[in-house]
């Protein structure tokens, strides 16, 4: 997830796991020259991306390796939802 340079502010990025059994994990995050790594990264390993300033700002907060909190749970299914959607996948139990 990102935060496009729209306003002159360094890039802000954040990267998420979800394995499908627990709840999604911060893997990465920075900010500047750190957030391009991750987002370089990303588009090589054609990893969906997904720009929401308000949300990678908040996902920002959570330390590394950590689970999401509760309260962000739909926010992320949202986004992980894309990212299925993009990507032609569909969850482990879906029908």
């Amino acid at each position: 997830m990102t935060d496009k340079n729209q306003h002159n502010t360094p890039t802000l990025a954040v990267a998420l796991q979800y394995d499908g059994e627990t709840a999604p994990k911060v893997t990465a995050k920075g900010v500047g020259d750190v957030a391009e790594q991750i987002l370089a990264i990303a588009r090589e390993h054609d990893v969906p991306l997904n720009d929401n300033p308000e949300l990678v700002k908040v996902l920002s907060k959570i330390e590394l390796g950590d689970q999401i909190p509760e309260m962000l749970y739909l926010a992320v299914a949202e986004v992980i939802a894309f990212a299925y959607l993009i990507k032609g996948k569909m969850p482990k139990d879906y029908p």
